[in-house]
């Protein structure tokens, strides 16, 4: 009997939210939605609070609540989670606000929100990148903020993620090795050698720097080996020259043992 009596109650506060807001939706009073708009961001009630600062925002952006108001439109989108529409409010903020009083906190947010959108490293990373872009503006523009070493650690965070990326695709190339050649000399091989140069300059201090190494090694091995005879000893100086860079990093390195043994090939092969 109590528990069906504390029911009704829910039942009816409820119902009392629910005619309230929409009892507000309807209303012309600016002001009052306003107000509510911003009752319900505090009690966490985001959707509403999201719907009534979109219809608000415009209304008041010339007055004293304007900056408020787009502001607490785009923590609403975060608080929600949709972070690209979080980035576009946060972003209009702080482009119509330059020294407003959240700048500092909408230029971290539109970042940080692309950041946690972040995708798998296998799609299309366009949105990291303008995450790492967003967060490049705020270190330039904050660089004393409290929040910098946090935009920092994303941004390397993001960094990595791009670095795997192109470690898959470094990965494939060689995987693919002469299946289906494409059309210049070493083929997919050199793609890997190629690919793996550009992730060491653009990645240099990656945690897969080891492999991108590695890459490079078992590729120019690769192109080596299948040369004509005029070209094996060029080559093969390229392999010996990749082999003592990757044992002069990595002395103790996880693919040591296969590349000495590679290299040991390296040495007959020179040797004749």
């Amino acid at each position: 009997m109590r528990l069906k009596f504390l029911s009704l109650i829910l039942l009816s506060l409820l119902f009392c939210s629910c005619g309230e807001y929409n009892k507000i939706l309807k209303s012309t009073d600016y002001l009052a939605k306003f107000e509510y708009a911003k009752k319900y961001f505090e009690q966490g009630k985001f959707s509403r609070s999201a719907t009534l600062f979109e219809e608000v925002a415009p209304i008041v952006r010339n007055t004293a609540r304007g900056e408020e108001a787009m502001y607490l439109l785009a923590r609403s989108y975060y608080q929600m989670k949709d972070y690209q529409t979080a980035s576009e409010y946060f972003k209009s903020y702080f482009t119509t606000y330059p020294k407003g009083e959240y700048a500092e906190l909408a230029h971290f947010y539109a970042a940080y929100g692309l950041y946690t959108d972040s995708p798998d490293p296998r799609l299309d990373q366009s949105d990291t990148y303008k995450s790492m872009k967003q967060f490049q503006t705020f270190l330039d523009l904050y660089p004393q903020s409290e929040r910098k070493e946090e935009a920092q650690t994303a941004m390397f965070e993001l960094q990595e993620k791009l670095a795997y990326k192109e470690l898959l695709a470094i990965k494939l190339y060689y995987n693919l090795g002469d299946y289906m050649l494409i059309p210049f000399a070493g083929g997919n091989y050199l793609s890997c050698v190629i690919s793996a140069q550009n992730a060491i300059r653009d990645y240099p201090f990656s945690k897969y720097r080891e492999d991108f190494m590695y890459y490079m090694f078992r590729s120019k091995y690769e192109i080596a080996l299948k040369s004509v005879d005029e070209k094996k000893e060029f080559r093969y100086r390229d392999v010996a020259d990749e082999y003592y860079s990757y044992l002069n990093e990595y002395p103790e390195g996880k693919y040591v043992k296969e590349i000495k043994k590679l290299y040991g090939n390296v040495e007959k092969e020179l040797k004749n």
